[in-house]
């Protein structure tokens, strides 16, 4: 259960995160702030869905969180966002888009999938 619990949440950090594409650039400030990312699993025996904080810093993210997660990901200009995520030696990728003060994406691991949805609480 533990192990599960734990990929949930590197699948949702990855999609949370869902941190830029491969850029040589970051996002200017334009996405910086703490995002709410909610996570939900479509294929796979992982928990069904999870809520939690990352933060954008000059287009880095970066967990905001209590749990130990490793974190890496950045946000291009554009708003693509790529990121991977893991605990552990369990890892996840996520991709996605943000606009304005939401965004939207899709993560995969070991053995689930699904999709983020993430929404800017604060500057």
């Amino acid at each position: 259960m533990i192990s599960l619990r734990n990929s949930v949440r590197v699948g949702a950090l990855a999609l949370i995160a869902a941190a830029a594409v491969s850029t040589s650039s970051f996002a200017a400030p334009r996405y910086d702030g703490t995002w709410s990312v909610s996570i939900v699993t479509k294929k796979g025996d992982c928990i069904a869905s999870y809520r939690y904080p990352m933060r954008i810093a000059n287009g880095v993210l970066a967990n905001a969180g209590d749990v130990a997660i490793d974190v890496s990901g950045k946000v291009a200009p554009s708003g693509a966002v790529k990121v991977m995520v893991s605990h552990g030696d369990t890892h996840a990728a996520g991709i996605g888009r943000l606009s304005g003060n939401a965004g939207s994406g899709s993560w995969s691991g070991a053995s689930c999938s699904g999709s983020w949805t993430a929404e800017r609480r604060s500057l």
